[in-house]
């Protein structure tokens, strides 16, 4: 008893540190992109700007065309999401409904595929959006994202399926209900916190996906983001650092606005259905 008020203030600790050591680069960033390119080359740098100037995003916006790419990956990344919640949801349900050997395996072949290096699919993959004529394409990009986020999207959503009551779905068979009805009007609502939390999984992994958009995408108006971030550092490395910070920490305000406003209908949907069931 004489430990726990102890271990307690440990763990908060641990817990700020870690909070500290997660928040310093976005702080950091935030700084430098409010910093005159006098202050950037300053020797002593300090956390707070001596003269805070909204210059560097003036300057990111005129040299690169940074909102239609932000449209560009919020296109992407929006279809994306929606597509891979809607392909994983009856799958989930029947992999979590119907347990077997084959889905016991497809169930460890969606683990391992996580594991596979994008470079080792990247060859392939670019020789079968060519024969599609999807090279340099957004919907060629999408599919892409959907198939690479749809393995995870999928384990997410079993363990949210497992987590329903089979009572609920056995009533509504004895009510008459069929599969499909009974997983539209029983079961997914009370997956609402599941496919909140997928989607925006698969949102926030395509809204941040590099090496995809880099290859697969040439035309400069169809780039996403992240490519476009690339050009505020030139051929020898130099980087623009006060507009390429200033564009980044712009590219950074989605994910955290999405997340800040769905978290509270994810935990208002988990109170729901536990009451419901």
């Amino acid at each position: 008893m004489r430990t726990r008020p102890a271990a307690r203030a440990g763990q908060y600790l641990a817990l700020l540190a870690y909070l500290v050591f997660l928040a310093f680069p976005f702080l950091w960033l935030i700084s430098t992109a409010f910093k005159s390119p006098r202050e950037l080359g300053d020797l002593h740098p300090t956390w707070i700007p001596k003269d805070p100037s909204l210059d560097n995003f003036r300057q990111a916006f005129e040299e690169q065309p940074l909102l239609e790419a932000a449209g560009n990956s919020l296109l992407a990344a929006l279809a994306a999401a929606l597509i891979a919640v809607v392909i994983a949801t009856p799958m989930a349900f029947v992999m979590a409904r119907h347990r077997s050997r084959l889905t016991t395996a497809a169930t460890g072949w969606v683990v391992v595929s996580q594991a596979f290096p994008f470079v080792l699919v990247i060859i392939p993959l670019f020789l079968i959006l060519k024969n599609l004529h999807l090279i340099n394409s957004l919907p060629g990009l999408i599919m892409v994202y959907v198939v690479w986020s749809l393995p995870f999207a999928l384990w997410m959503l079993v363990g949210y399926v497992r987590a329903v009551p089979r009572e609920l779905e056995e009533a509504a068979a004895v009510d008459g209900a069929s599969r499909v009805r009974t997983l539209v009007s029983v079961t997914a609502p009370l997956l609402m916190p599941g496919l909140v939390a997928t989607a925006l999984f698969a949102f926030i992994t395509a809204w941040n996906e590099f090496f995809f958009a880099l290859v697969l995408l040439k035309s400069p108006e169809k780039q996403t983001l992240p490519v476009v971030l690339t050009h505020f550092i030139g051929a020898e490395g130099a980087a623009d650092l006060g507009p390429l910070a200033a564009a980044a920490f712009l590219a950074t305000l989605p994910s955290l606005v999405i997340f800040a406003i769905i978290q509270k209908r994810i935990t208002g949907g988990m109170l729901a259905g536990a009451v419901k069931s």
